[in-house]
């Protein structure tokens, strides 16, 4: 049976702790009459019964039917108002957790139609100052039931809410180059943080402020084009790079020198193909694109005669631009296991689905 308690507080928070329950146990007796200490920069949260009843801000203070509504309701209506009572009390820490880091990973996905592979890979890493606003919308979230919560029990849970708000602001805003993409988030750093709460309200928390060292672009695979159904054109072209750099590497191809030659003039191309705001490509690299094709003739015809043997066959993948209802559902089925293994975040899995699941739609699927 749980002890009478007379007096509780909780001066004791680290440095860390978003919530703190008293008693830890759980439940705990008190009567009208019991006090409440409360610090500056908290807030106790009464709950019975699985119930948020009622807050007390910061103060000193004796628990009445004034103070305590609608916790005193319920145990009129239960024991025609005797005490003493059981209830639990969580102390919410509502001061503000500076320079919590956060980062894109994985990536965040921005399309840029007609450019490179048609997409781009975004990365950016940061600090945000952040603390709770709504203490009761808070606890009901995340505080209920637990003995203490500290912020790296829900630092991946604010991760993904930020990535997924940022993402949607380039969305809704049509960005689809890094310069447009780093003026939103020059914007946010300047204050324009509603943007991002919008999201946040309905965690009970709100952020103060937000810094970001800026979007640079992740070089794109060939496995990320199959993962977000990517120009498969811009794929040929870096299979052939892969053909070439390979050949660079063999020295009995046409000399080292010539071969590692081939292979940077091709990255060169092939790079700047894929960073739309990199500078065009130049005719000199459409010069050197022509003389890989010739050399990669000879150096596959040499290789034929120095080795009969067969390249081991490549790992089963999804097409890359699928057509077929099976290919499409294929993709789909792969989409999840990705997501599943956390290859992709939630905001790029449910666009990339959505447009997946549309073309079904149109074959009849």
């Amino acid at each position: 049976m749980p002890r009478l308690i007379d007096v509780i507080s909780h001066p004791n928070v680290m440095d860390d702790e978003l919530v703190g329950r008293l008693p830890p146990q759980g439940d705990g007796e008190f009567r009208m009459g019991s006090q409440c200490i409360v610090n500056e920069g908290q807030v106790a949260v009464f709950v019975r019964g699985g119930q948020v009843m009622d807050s007390l801000g910061p103060g000193t203070h004796t628990l009445t039917t004034a103070n305590l509504p609608i916790l005193s309701t319920a145990l009129k209506l239960l024991t025609g108002g005797k005490t003493p009572f059981t209830a639990e009390v969580y102390y919410v820490n509502m001061k503000d957790l500076p320079q919590v880091t956060w980062g894109t990973n994985p990536p965040i996905y921005m399309e840029t139609p007609g450019k490179g592979p048609g997409f781009m890979l975004l990365q950016n890493r940061g600090v945000v100052d952040i603390g709770i606003e709504d203490p009761i919308r808070f606890v009901k979230q995340y505080g209920m039931g637990k003995s203490q919560l500290r912020l790296g029990d829900i630092r991946e849970r604010i991760q993904t809410v930020l990535l997924g708000t940022i993402t949607s602001l380039l969305s809704k805003q049509q960005i689809q180059n890094l310069q447009a993409a780093n003026a939103l988030i020059d914007d946010l750093e300047a204050g324009a943080l509603a943007l991002l709460n919008e999201d946040f309200v309905a965690l009970g928390m709100r952020i103060k402020s937000f810094q970001a060292q800026g979007f640079s672009v992740k070089d794109v695979t060939q496995q990320d084009i199959i993962n977000y159904g990517g120009n498969t054109d811009t794929m040929e072209k870096m299979r052939r790079l892969d053909i070439a750099e390979k050949a660079a590497q063999n020295p009995g191809m046409a000399g080292t020198a010539a071969g590692a030659g081939l292979g940077f003039g091709v990255g060169a191309s092939i790079g700047a193909t894929m960073n739309p705001d990199q500078a065009a490509i130049q005719q000199q690299l459409q010069q050197q694109q022509m003389m890989m094709q010739q050399m990669m003739m000879q150096m596959m015809a040499n290789q034929n005669n120095q080795n009969n043997q067969q390249p081991p066959a490549a790992q089963a993948q999804p097409p890359a631009n699928p057509q077929t209802k099976e290919e499409i559902q294929a993709m789909i089925d792969s989409l999840d296991m990705k997501l599943a293994n956390g290859e992709l975040s939630e905001a790029v899995y449910n666009k990339l689905v959505a447009k997946w699941e549309e073309r079904l739609k149109q074959l009849g699927g």
